[in-house]
């Protein structure tokens, strides 16, 4: 999953800092280029420009941890709160204000491609106007988004956050004091969760506790946030080496650790006691009108959560009579249920070791580049590597997920594959997996749209999840275009990745919305799917800590289908892959009534 992308997902998690005077270089040079000469009064899209400019940078300055992701480095020493008054204000503030400076721009004097612009930025902030009127920071912290993992991520030197001079290593101590701060505040957050009854599960609370017990260690050598001081460059002085040895010593000893501590004592005496019995957002206070909300922010419609349920169950219902035409071609001697089983215990299916798992992953890589340049003119020039997912966090990670490069091209993506239970991994399973997560699958289209050029820099840096996520299942159907499943085992595989997304339209609905317990959810799609149970029972509980997230890949794959197959009916023999692969890829992220606008005005111009 990207979303399942650490950047974004941190970027959720974590929140603020104070409006401040420093301003990354480039964004300089981007307003220097897109103002008016002196004396001259600034153009429609020169107003535009400077908007969305001006936007972007309070928006870093808002949440500093999403700068460091986006490669602006001037708030590399803060954390920022996303949980105060204050903090809420400003963002209030912030979408409002521009929600109303960008209402007064004429949106008709704009080129076609600022008007696509224009309705990205405008759809964003009503949707964020929107999403201020219910409690999410009742509820700081889950299973899944965890700002103690993604802080143990960004310490590791493998992320985003630079360890490369003595400044560096400073300015990650000033993180972390800020991100101890953050910890004391979330419990008085969440005490107010439990006071208006906005809780997690227990379930939830019960997975969150040993994460956190994980990290208590008894010397600081051992904690994982002492890791930076493992990697010291060499072009750092012994001097120097001696100073930040000792200072990170007695951060994680004096404050860090005790903070930790006292967060996992108050989930676990004091939290568990107030979480919720019900598995689903119904069982919060306006939870079915909240969930409504978060199932259409996810994935950009208005779509009522029972037609999103329909959907499902169709969708279930026709790739269950695929798979079974699979077991049939192949002649295996028993039903559908039977065919599930064999191939998710016989030995033949599953990797020996962990290290051949990964190995499997990196022979599919050239395999698949091999096949990409007839599909697409525009590729990334960033690449990515093929990494197993960390030991601290494989017990609770996906299957799989991406990260995205760096944006100065200083480190690629980074395909993770949790090596953790080589069951929840059949070799079935690993064409379609590798087309979803690397390329041409999140890969490509977030490297791409990261390496835009000429377009405001939060079309760089935005994402909606159903575009995002809805372009990685089409990438997985562009498989057998390419002749990558000829093999009716790995296109069983499809079938099955793609069972899971359907499924999840079923399930997640389900439990938000029609009650479904998480025992409930858990059968279902044991019933339904050769998934291994580990797998549905960590799926089941991540939609319980992301409501609607889940529904997002099917029904942007859908729709990405739909606007080609009414392309080709249009276009004919006129009808270029290519191009409309461009078409789909070259402004960033787009909400769905956006994006199909933009093929419709290039469906148009092709005629």
């Amino acid at each position: 999953m990207k979303k399942a992308i650490v950047a974004l997902s941190i970027s959720m998690v974590l929140g603020m800092a104070g409006c401040g005077d420093k301003v990354n270089t480039q964004l300089k040079e981007a307003d220097t280029a897109k103002s008016a000469p002196l004396g001259q009064e600034q153009t429609v899209e020169q107003t535009y420009l400077a908007l969305v400019d001006n936007y972007f940078k309070d928006q870093l300055a808002l949440e500093p941890i999403y700068a460091t992701f986006v490669g602006v480095n001037d708030y590399n020493d803060e954390f920022g709160d996303g949980l105060s008054d204050d903090y809420l204000k400003q963002r209030h503030n912030l979408n409002k204000r521009y929600l109303s400076d960008v209402k007064k721009i004429d949106r008709s004097k704009l080129s076609k491609d600022l008007k696509l612009s224009y309705d990205m930025f405008t759809y964003d902030r009503n949707v964020a106007m929107a999403d201020e009127t219910f409690p999410n920071h009742f509820m700081p912290m889950n299973q899944f988004y965890s700002t103690i993992i993604s802080m143990v991520q960004l310490g590791s030197g493998e992320s985003a956050q630079p360890f490369n001079t003595v400044e560096d290593y400073q300015n990650w101590e000033k993180r972390l004091q800020g991100f101890i701060e953050w910890m004391k505040f979330a419990q008085v957050r969440m005490d107010e969760g439990i006071e208006s009854k906005v809780v997690l599960p227990r379930v939830l609370v019960d997975r969150i506790i040993p994460q956190l017990t994980a990290q208590l260690v008894t010397k600081p050598e051992d904690s994982l946030f002492y890791t930076p001081i493992n990697l010291l460059p060499e072009s750092i002085s012994a001097a120097d080496k001696a100073v930040l040895t000792t200072e990170y010593k007695q951060l994680i000893s004096d404050q860090l650790l005790p903070e930790l501590t006292a967060l996992r004592d108050y989930f676990q005496n004091t939290y568990l006691k107030s979480a919720r019995a019900s598995d689903g957002w119904w069982g919060l206070p306006n939870g079915k009108v909240w969930y409504q909300h978060l199932a259409n922010s996810h994935t950009t419609t208005t779509m009522p959560v029972d037609e999103i349920h329909k959907i499902g169950l169709v969708e279930v219902a026709r790739i269950l009579s695929e798979m079974d035409k699979v077991r049939q071609q192949v002649a295996f001697k028993g039903d559908l249920t039977a065919f599930f089983a064999s191939l998710s215990s016989e030995p033949q299916y599953f990797f020996d070791n962990r290290q051949g798992l990964i190995d499997g992953y990196m022979l599919l890589k050239d395999k698949i580049n091999l096949e990409l340049p007839k599909y697409f003119n525009v590729m990334p020039k960033a690449d990515y590597i093929v990494k197993p997912v960390e030991s601290f966090r494989e017990q609770s990670a996906a299957g799989a997920s991406y990260e995205s490069p760096a944006v100065d091209g200083s480190r690629p993506g980074v395909f993770y594959i949790n090596t953790y239970n080589l069951k929840a991994q059949p070799k079935w399973g690993t064409t379609t997996l590798s087309l979803h997560e690397a390329a041409p699958g999140h890969h490509f289209q977030i490297a791409i749209k990261q390496e835009l050029t000429g377009v405001p820099e939060f079309q760089r840096f935005g994402n909606y999840t159903a575009f995002e996520e809805g372009w990685a299942l089409y990438a997985e159907y562009l498989g057998i275009e390419m002749g990558l499943f000829n093999d009716p085992y790995q296109y069983f595989g499809k079938l099955s990745d793609e069972m899971l997304r359907a499924m999840r339209l079923v399930v997640d609905t389900g439990l938000h919305a029609k009650g479904w317990t998480r025992e409930q959810a858990i059968q279902y799609m044991k019933d339904n799917s050769p998934m291994a149970e580990s797998d549905i029972v960590a799926e089941v509980e991540r939609y319980m800590a992301i409501p609607g997230q889940a529904l997002s890949y099917k029904v942007g794959q859908l729709k990405i289908l739909s606007l080609r197959a009414q392309a080709e009916k249009a276009l004919g023999d006129k009808f270029d892959l290519k191009a409309f692969h461009d078409q789909i890829l070259t402004s960033g992220s787009l909400p769905m009534e956006v994006m199909e606008l933009k093929v419709n005005d290039w469906i148009a111009s092709q005629q």
